[in-house]
């Protein structure tokens, strides 16, 4: 069995790179799938793309041609809760898709998906795990909470569009790829761990904020995960 990790960014799989070992590629539908090892568990790191559809496609593709035991996706997110700040790490409690949106049917609200539902919860071993970790972080530059990540096609840099999603779904931070991920793996009956950092807040220069930030978000999540299997 085997952990499977999913990035969106090159900055991302570089530094997961960085810590891994023993590193064989191969590649299925263009897809370059690393396997190697983070000090005894044997990891296949794959990038995804930005959004949802090369989220979904990747998972599905990480699923059957592995022997994957458990899902964690990581990388970086804009906040909608105000009390977040650049650095903070969100824990995705619970993923949805804020832009699926079939409530003029009458059947179904904003963000729920019709035989599959509206929220999809994390693995709580993963959660309890990551949140352990992150408690025993010594002096550590950030916060950390645990909630709702909601995910679109779109980068969120709207205030008005931030505090709605942030009031509609509780959600705490927003980003392209999480409830694609988890709707792939709960479908598919895999356990998963989607983690954010935030590299902008809702402010006029959140984009400024994203670019400076993409790099040490990279190694902060690339190190989460190191620690998340090698503590006990």
């Amino acid at each position: 069995m085997s952990l499977g990790v999913i990035v969106a960014t090159n900055q991302e799989l570089t530094e997961t790179k960085r810590i891994m070992n023993n590193i064989v590629e191969i590649q299925y539908y263009n897809l370059n799938f690393c396997i190697g090892k983070i000090s005894n568990c044997d990891i296949v790191l794959v990038k995804c793309g930005v959004g949802k559809v090369n989220a979904a496609r990747t998972t599905q593709i990480l699923i059957d041609k592995f022997d994957i035991e458990k899902i964690i996706n990581i990388g970086a997110a804009g906040g909608v809760n105000p009390k977040l700040n650049v650095k903070d790490i969100v824990i995705g409690k619970k993923l949805v898709q804020y832009d699926f949106n079939t409530s003029e049917l009458g059947d179904t609200t904003k963000g729920e998906i019709d035989g599959v539902g509206k929220y999809f919860e994390s693995d709580s071993s993963l959660v309890e795990k990551c949140k352990q970790v992150l408690n025993n972080e010594q002096n550590k530059e950030y916060e950390y909470k645990v909630g709702v990540i909601a995910t679109a096609d779109c980068f969120c840099s709207d205030l008005k569009i931030s505090e709605q999603i942030r009031k509609e779904f509780d959600a705490e931070c927003v980003d392209m790829e999480g409830a694609a991920i988890a709707q792939v793996c709960y479908l598919d009956n895999i356990p998963f761990l989607v983690v954010r950092g935030i590299s902008d807040t809702p402010n006029k220069t959140r984009k400024i904020d994203y670019f400076s930030y993409c790099n040490i978000a990279a190694k902060q999540a690339a190190g989460l995960i190191k620690k998340i299997l090698i503590e006990k």
